[in-house]
């Protein structure tokens, strides 16, 4: 199949979608920040983007996005500046609707490892680091992963639990007094997943244009939860790619 579009550029639209109806959002630098200003400016203008940094409400311009949360350009015509403290009193007083992240590895029940490949003490690969990333997938009233589907990130377990989902499962979140949150949806270049009920197993949801379940299947290396129908989401129109292209003309994030 000859598409239009990149991955990153599918993953970009497909994550944006996502927050229709959404009124604030805690974003991560990278593809969930490109993600949440497209929303902004297509379906959701009354959005309201919040960053680590301490930037609430900016207006990001186009070809000048931030290359971390704490640079001045994610400060453009921002609503209020804030400490970073003041950002996570915010969160955790219950202001913030969704936590859009990324992650290095994501297991089947949606806990994040942004911390170490390998042992902590030995590893593999030494990784940046939680960041405010516990916080966020703690804290916001739901969060949404947002990543390339590769076998290496979907692993059975994570290697370390930086950020945790449904830890082990069913009411493993709640009895460790996570009372409310977790992961709705992770958002791939493949497809959609969100999880189920009551086991909280990663569950797939849809599939985007041209991508077979075998090659979701080949990527992933635990087992999904498969559902007898899978959906198939639409693909990005050429608006969306034009804003998107718009944004990002360097492909910084793209």
């Amino acid at each position: 199949m000859t598409m239009d579009y990149t991955p990153t550029e599918l993953l970009g639209v497909m994550a944006s979608r996502l927050m229709q109806g959404t009124s604030t959002i805690f974003a991560g630098v990278g593809i969930p920040l490109l993600a949440a200003i497209l929303a902004k400016r297509t379906h959701t203008p009354t959005l309201t983007i919040m960053v680590e940094g301490g930037s609430i409400g900016p207006q990001v311009i186009p070809g000048l996005l931030p290359i971390s949360t704490n640079e001045m350009r994610i400060a453009h015509r921002a609503q209020m500046l804030v400490g970073i403290s003041e950002i996570f009193l915010l969160t955790q007083r219950g202001f913030l609707e969704v936590g859009f992240m990324g992650g290095a590895q994501i297991d089947r029940f949606g806990n994040v490892n942004t911390t170490a490949i390998g042992s902590y003490e030995r590893p593999k690969v030494r990784l940046p680091g939680s960041g405010g990333a516990s916080d966020i997938i703690t804290l916001c009233r739901r969060t949404v992963l947002v990543t390339m589907h590769e076998r290496r990130r979907f692993v059975p377990k994570v290697d370390f639990v930086t950020s945790p989902g449904f830890l082990d499962g069913g009411e493993g979140r709640r009895q460790s007094g996570l009372i409310f949150g977790g992961v709705s949806s992770v958002v791939t270049d493949l497809g959609i997943m969100g999880f189920d009920d009551l086991t909280k197993e990663m569950r797939l949801e849809s599939l985007h244009p041209g991508v077979t379940l075998d090659r979701v299947i080949e990527n992933t290396g635990f087992e999904l939860l498969i559902p007898d129908f899978v959906s198939v989401t639409e693909p990005p129109t050429q608006g969306e790619l034009d804003e998107l292209r718009r944004l990002d003309p360097d492909r910084r994030y793209l």
